[in-house]
Order: C-alpha cells, then structure tokens, then sequence
C-alpha cells in the first residue's frame, strides 16, 4: 500500500507510542509535539573530501539547505532537531559559504526552538548559526540521540547508520533511503546530499533489531511502508 505524503502527513509511523509522519525529505514531524526531526546532515562534506584530493562538487550544503527549508515550510514545525553529524567534522564551520552560513543562521532562526544533538562527527557543533546543544534529549516516550545503542532501546530515534533498503518490484529491484523502525525504535535516514547508505539486511542492524525491521523507503513522490520480510541485501 502506498503512503502518499507531498502536503499532509499520511505516512505515519508508530514508535513506542508516539505517531511520527515519515516525509519524503528524510525528516520525520512528531505529531503530537510538531518537532521535526533530522538526522546526518553532514554539511560541508564535499569540501572535506576536496580538501583530501577527492573532488566532488561543491554544492552539498546548498543543497541539503535548499531541502531543509522545504520541509519547514511545507511542515512547519514548532521545533527542530538535528540528530547529530549536522557538520561533517570540526571544521565544517571554517570551510562553508557566507551565504550557506547566513542561510543556516536564518533558518535555525525561522522555528522557535532548534536543538543540535551531538554527533561523532561533530560532538561540537559550531555556535555561531544558533540554537541550543545536547547529547540526548528526551521528547514524549522518545530518547533522541545520535547513535543507537545495541540491545532492547524502547522509543530510541536514532541516526549515524544511513539506513536504506532494497527490494523488487515486478521484477525491477530499488535502493532507497528509508526509515527503519519495528515500531519500538527509529532509526532515522542519512537528510545530508552526499551521504551514503546502509543496506537494513546487513548483519550489523542485528544489534539493533532483533527482527528485520520496517523499511518505510523514500520514494521521489511518496514514502512507502515495506514489511521486512521483502527487503533483499545488496
């Protein structure tokens, strides 16, 4: 069955209680809080490669910008929060645009609250573009962090490990973003341009989940709920 979601809300996930819409962004709005949240958005990741002879066009901020701003205005969000590894590494800060820089600082500044969760990539996330900083927060039944902790984590969301799934359809098989959740746990697709992804049929989701999870994969106009039982490994 296909989720349709480019206005209002309809892919709505369930995770330990807490009704969470799945947004073809990569972001999910909490429902019942208005938080949007956002996980891995590694901006400045092209120019961290550049600056190690491995060139890549020098746009990703931009763009990753360009789809944040989207989601806010189309989901207009009380609040935000950014799950971790927002900059790519410590000097993320020294290397992006002034008006990739101004368009942040307008941005953390057009919500009334913005939370930057410490990441591995960034456990100091630059001060200057705004907003508050933990390491975790709470949100309703919800712990938000960074990096999901092995075993049983009731109403965890997490990013840091870019989930994505595969699978066929009519004989046509389809990697994509997703978000993976057995509806205790989340954890949340990689929002950033350039990042990569995570197959869920991997062996190192199995400290994570005991059972395949959910993929609710990213489609270009639709997120679509897909049982873990269809997923293939690449």
């Amino acid at each position: 069955m296909l989720q349709t979601l480019p206005h209002r809300p309809d892919a709505v996930m369930t995770v330990n209680g807490a009704r969470l819409a799945a947004d073809i962004s990569g972001a999910a709005l909490a429902l019942e809080t208005g938080a949007l949240l956002v996980a891995d958005l590694h901006f400045e990741k092209g120019s961290a490669f550049a600056a190690k002879g491995r060139f890549l066009p020098p746009y990703d901020t931009r763009a990753t910008l360009k789809t944040l701003a989207d989601a806010i205005t189309r989901l207009k969000p009380a609040r935000v929060v950014a799950l971790g590894d927002s900059f790519h590494d410590l000097g993320a800060d020294g290397r992006i645009h002034g008006d990739d820089a101004r368009t942040l600082a307008a941005l953390v500044a057009s919500v009334d609250d913005w939370l930057w969760i410490e990441g591995n990539h960034d456990p100091e996330p630059p001060a200057r573009f705004g907003g508050r900083t933990a390491h975790e927060a709470r949100l309703g039944p919800l712990t938000l962090r960074h990096e999901p902790q092995p075993g049983v984590q009731a109403g965890e969301v997490a990013g840091h490990l870019h989930p994505c799934a595969r699978v066929t359809v009519r004989g046509r098989a389809m990697r994509r973003r997703c978000f993976a959740t057995d509806g205790t746990r989340l954890v949340m697709p990689a929002f950033g341009a350039f990042t990569g992804g995570l197959n869920v049929c991997d062996t190192a989701w199995a400290q994570i989940f005991a059972d395949r999870p959910t993929a609710w994969m990213i489609g270009r106009e639709r997120v679509y709920p897909v049982a873990g039982t269809k997923l293939s490994g690449d």
